[in-house]
């Protein structure tokens, strides 16, 4: 509580004196609307990042598949080696999505604190079960953190298969 307490702090502004009620009201209004809309920007851009990396591991394997046969070991090793860095990159790139969502929705719901109903931050993730009951609702996150750690284990698979470090 004390970090949404200091996030508090520093959403409102203390100096302004405006007495009429609807007028801040309004202003409250639109940021909220500003806020919801940058959030939901981030989910899609998130969505476009997912798409690529997975259409792009999912081409890398399978050309990695049609190769193996006749390229040189070294070769498929580097390629596999890339593909698992490229793994790293895309699960970094979604903690740092999930971390700027996450922020953006705290201060979400301390604007609708101020609103006359509390849509997403209270009601919405509540009746979600808020994450913790998956028979509600299983987060995307959960989900999406495992597939580049799906695709580098395949790439480990490959390279050590090729290496000869597991015998088929």
């Amino acid at each position: 509580m004390d970090e949404l307490f200091e996030i508090k702090k520093r959403l409102w502004n203390e100096t302004i004196t405006e007495t009429d009620a609807s007028s801040v009201q309004d202003h409250t209004m639109r940021q909220y609307e500003l806020c919801v809309e940058l959030a939901d920007r981030i989910s899609q851009r998130r969505g476009a990042a997912n798409t690529f990396f997975l259409t792009f591991n999912t081409l890398a394997v399978g050309a990695l598949s049609g190769v193996s046969n006749f390229a040189p070991a070294r070769a498929i090793i580097i390629l596999c080696f890339a593909g698992m860095l490229l793994c790293v990159i895309w699960a970094v790139l979604l903690l740092s999505y999930r971390r700027l969502n996450t922020a953006k929705f705290k201060v979400i719901g301390l604007l609708e604190e101020r609103l006359p109903a509390s849509p997403l931050w209270a009601a919405e993730w509540k009746a979600l079960g808020e994450g913790k009951d998956y028979s509600k609702y299983i987060p995307l996150t959960f989900v999406e953190t495992w597939i580049p750690i799906i695709f580098g284990l395949v790439y480990l698979a490959v390279a050590l298969l090729e290496k000869g470090c597991v015998t088929s």
